[in-house]
């Protein structure tokens, strides 16, 4: 029964991360073609798109107690695993992550740690 509430959060999730509305007033216009690119194709472990530029901060990061951990408005939150992506690449250099507000809550649906490969 665990397993099914998991999956519903999980398709919940993907609802709310494919359904986002990302905002671009041309502040993306000079960001080459191959980054471009690979904001739109980066999803997370399960399939579900992770958005677009708009939607992916460049963060710091840190490792510990094996998990990763984001700074995000000015509070450190561990990213779940599930969102953790490490066979896309990286090629901006820094971590990115993509995350959503919920009834409050702040909701990691991808993280790519600065050296992924």
């Amino acid at each position: 029964m665990r397993w099914l509430a998991q999956l519903t959060l999980l398709a919940f999730v993907a609802t709310l991360t494919s359904s986002a509305l990302a905002f671009d007033s041309g502040q993306y216009d000079n960001v080459s073609p191959d980054i471009r690119s690979w904001f739109k194709a980066v999803t997370a472990p399960n399939g579900v798109p992770c958005c677009d530029m708009s939607d992916g901060h460049r963060t710091d990061y840190d490792y510990r107690e094996g998990a990763y951990w984001v700074p995000i408005e000015g509070q450190w939150m561990v990213v779940p695993e599930r969102a953790v992506i490490r066979n896309r690449g990286n090629p901006v250099g820094q971590a990115v992550v993509w995350y959503v507000h919920h009834r409050g809550m702040i909701i990691i649906s991808c993280f790519v740690p600065a050296d992924a490969v």
